[in-house]
């Protein structure tokens, strides 16, 4: 078996700069030449099989690229199918949670922002170097989420993630 390498995947793949997507340069078991590498790991996220080892598509794209591979790879837009190399960045752990879209059972429509039902209060948190900081309790969820962004951008930087997108 061959290791994962720069060289092998320019033989086995072709990268469209438009789409960031990978192409099969060669029919290989049920993939066809021309075929867009990769199918859902039930995570959102496409993942190919090299050399019978899987592997995520975006890892394997900035391979390609960068010639290296990082611990933890960040999807700059939080599109897990959008893996054009410039949509990719090295990132620590706390970096990558940093980006997350707001949760979906969130129930104010603003991240980092609750209901606190003794306070009676919306209540602005957010996490930085793996500790939860409490940045006050607000009358209106909106007090609250302009809070919570400006804490973000000086705190996450460009890894700041509102949850607008």
């Amino acid at each position: 078996m061959r290791d994962l390498t720069v060289d092998l995947l320019n033989e086995l793949f072709t990268y469209d700069r438009e789409t960031g997507e990978l192409s099969w340069k060669m029919s290989k078991g049920t993939a066809k030449k021309g075929d867009v590498v990769g199918c859902d790991n039930g995570r959102g996220y496409l993942r190919a099989s090299i050399n019978s080892k899987l592997y995520l598509v975006h890892r394997l794209v900035f391979l390609m690229h960068k010639g290296y591979l990082p611990v933890v790879l960040d999807h700059i837009d939080g599109n897990s199918r959008n893996n054009r190399i410039e949509n990719l960045r090295p990132a620590s752990k706390s970096q990558n949670q940093h980006n997350r879209k707001t949760g979906k059972n969130n129930t104010t429509g603003f991240k980092g922002v609750s209901y606190n039902k003794k306070t009676a209060k919306f209540r602005a948190r957010i996490s930085h170097l793996n500790k939860s900081i409490l940045l006050g309790y607000y009358k209106t969820p909106e007090e609250a989420d302009v809070a919570v962004r400006a804490a973000r951008e000086e705190l996450h930087g460009s890894f700041s993630n509102h949850g607008d997108n």
